[in-house]
């Protein structure tokens, strides 16, 4: 009989996502290798849109005590969890897509006359703000959260690790190694922070951690049936 294949998770999963892992017969240990702390900012007089590329983004805006004042602009967003919290949070969400390149791309093209306030955290990419900049879009920015790492050590070594974001990786080496252990990342840009360290990679094909499990389970199917 196979070993049972041994799953991390650099985030605490929710019920429902780790159930799927167990159904599946994989034994699973999960662990936040990211805490997220939301800063005291002034919302002042934002721009005629605005953009959130993370759902921290929103939450930390919504604890904001001027949120109110910023309900009428309409929103640009990375992610359908993002565009999901905003739209139950009372935003109108004009355009959203699945990374922050493509988003930047539709900016660029078709909003260049328009202005923005792009709520970020602290370890955001540069691509869109760049983006931005080289197309003469009128934006400021407001750093609203941060990301700390929380690295912790894992004894047992695991078969496959789900990473739902690049800080997750830089947090997860702090303290272990990724030697022959299969990668499953949430996007390309998680992937690129994994491919410093292994080219043992599995990229969801949707962003979301439905789809890093889904992968997983296929890849472990698949592997069984060979």
């Amino acid at each position: 009989m196979e070993p049972q294949v041994r799953i991390l998770s650099t985030k605490k999963l929710s019920p429902n996502h780790k159930q799927y892992l167990l159904n599946a017969d994989f034994s699973v240990i999960e662990a936040d290798f990211i805490g997220i702390e939301y800063k005291n900012f002034s919302i002042g007089q934002p721009n005629e849109f605005l953009i959130f590329t993370s759902q921290n983004a929103v939450e930390s805006v919504l604890k904001n005590k001027d949120y109110t004042e910023i309900l009428h602009k309409r929103c640009f967003c990375v992610g359908e969890k993002t565009k999901a919290l905003l739209e139950e949070s009372g935003f109108v969400v004009l355009v959203y897509a699945d990374y922050a390149a493509e988003l930047a791309s539709l900016i660029c093209n078709k909003y260049q006359k328009q202005t923005f306030t792009f709520f970020s955290g602290n370890l955001r990419k540069d691509i869109l703000p760049e983006a931005m900049q080289l197309a003469q879009i009128a934006f400021e920015e407001i750093v609203v959260y941060e990301t700390v790492y929380t690295p912790q050590e894992i004894t047992s070594k695991p078969d496959g690790i789900l990473f739902l974001s690049p800080s997750a990786i830089e947090s997860y080496v702090q303290l272990n190694k990724i030697t022959d252990q299969v990668c499953f990342c949430i996007g390309q840009t998680t992937a690129e922070a994994a491919e410093k360290y292994t080219d043992n990679i599995v990229i969801a094909q949707q962003p979301s951690v439905e789809n890093v499990i889904v992968q997983c389970i296929k890849y472990y199917s698949k592997r069984e049936n060979h």
